[in-house]
């Protein structure tokens, strides 16, 4: 989210805020959903239509989701409070934030590279799976950016906060995704592979939705 607002030129600040807030519901509730779409709703639909049940422990996502947003939000809140003790609050922002900023967008390509390295031949050999999967994303992209955007220009919002709202409204975690489906369900299968699906519909598909985003900042 602090990438694509960075490129549509957003509210840095806000787009901080709602980032972080989104960390927080995420490791206090991540765990929950996922155990009622996963399994409860499954297993209503299964009633229905006879599909597949797929079973899953809150405990188990709640300690991947703590691992893999708490470790790092953590260290960000110890980051902050050492280096603001010790040097200032404005060498931290004018400094440290300034040469730390552009590892967020090394960190995106990276993660992008290396999830399509492990994945990729999968890909490759069902291209029909992965045109599923990227239909409904596709969807659910350009929906909730589009109505997100409308809503916060009709409250009156400024381009900067109508932008970083709908953006943090169409932008997923799918390294999150990814993380608590290998660590639940195993790197071979077939939910990581969906989860690996994601972030590759979802780059390009954002990455022209900031060009949109800036052609309506006209």
């Amino acid at each position: 989210v602090l990438v694509w607002n960075q490129m549509a030129r957003g509210h840095a600040e806000y787009a901080a805020i709602l980032v972080g807030l989104n960390s927080v519901f995420q490791m206090l509730l991540y765990s929950v959903m996922a155990w009622f779409f996963v399994t409860l709703l499954s297993g209503w639909i299964g009633g229905l239509t006879a599909a597949a049940v797929v079973p899953i422990s809150i405990g188990d996502v709640a300690v991947t989701v703590l691992f893999y947003l708490g470790v790092p939000f953590a260290a960000g809140l110890a980051t902050r409070a050492v280096l603001v003790r010790r040097r200032g609050r404005e060498w931290f922002e004018g400094v440290f934030m300034r040469r730390l900023a552009p590892t967020a967008m090394v960190g995106l390509l990276f993660t992008v590279v290396v999830m399509f390295s492990l994945r990729g031949g999968d890909i490759l050999r069902l291209p029909w799976d992965v045109v599923r999967i990227a239909i409904p994303l596709v969807l659910y992209f350009v929906i909730m950016f589009s109505l997100s955007f409308w809503m916060s220009k009709r409250l009156g919002l400024s381009y900067e906060e109508t932008t970083t709202l709908a953006f943090t409204a169409a932008s997923n975690n799918f390294e999150l995704a990814i993380a608590t489906t290998i660590g639940v369900f195993g790197i071979a299968s077939g939910q990581a592979f969906a989860a690996v699906i994601g972030p590759l519909i979802e780059v390009p598909v954002l990455v022209n939705l900031v060009n949109v985003a800036l052609w309506a900042r006209k």
